[in-house]
């Protein structure tokens, strides 16, 4: 079956595309409930982290299991699988050149995956304030030793 819009209006009707996952919104949710305020989906930023705390240089991406190609839970499709393996594996590749980005530029950087948040919520935000604490403790003991 062809598409019925030229490339160009499907690249525009795509882009235009803001969704954010359920579970997402969920520990996004749960996060600032805990008092930690932060910036959603930052586009300005390398590879748009799910969450971002500048102050502290902290970036967290929610990596879903299907398009992040999980190895625990990621199921290769029946059909189209030459564009699938070629759609996740660039993905994946995407990934590592993000991390890479932000570990060269000092940045605090923590990827959760879809299952993991699925699993245990408490747990994965706990974990993450756990996290968000020490570079943010990080970032206050470098100031004191820079003045």
């Amino acid at each position: 079956m062809s598409d019925i819009m030229s490339k160009e209006q499907r690249r525009k009707t795509m882009s235009a595309i803001r969704a954010q996952s359920k579970l997402e919104n969920m520990f996004t949710k749960r996060l600032w409930r805990h008092g930690l305020r932060f910036r959603k989906n930052v586009r300005k930023l390398c590879g748009t982290p799910d969450v971002v705390i500048q102050k502290y240089k902290v970036v967290i991406f929610v990596d879903s299991c299907f398009w992040h190609g999980c190895p625990l839970h990621f199921r290769r499709p029946k059909s189209n699988q030459e564009f699938w393996d070629k759609k996740i594996t660039r993905n994946r590749e995407r990934d590592k050149e993000v991390d890479k980005y932000y570990i060269e530029k000092g940045w605090n950087l923590k990827r959760i995956w879809e299952h993991e948040i699925r699993k245990d919520l408490e747990a994965t935000v706990d974990e993450t304030i756990e996290f968000i604490n020490s570079a943010k403790d990080a970032t206050k003991s470098s100031r004191v030793t820079k003045k």
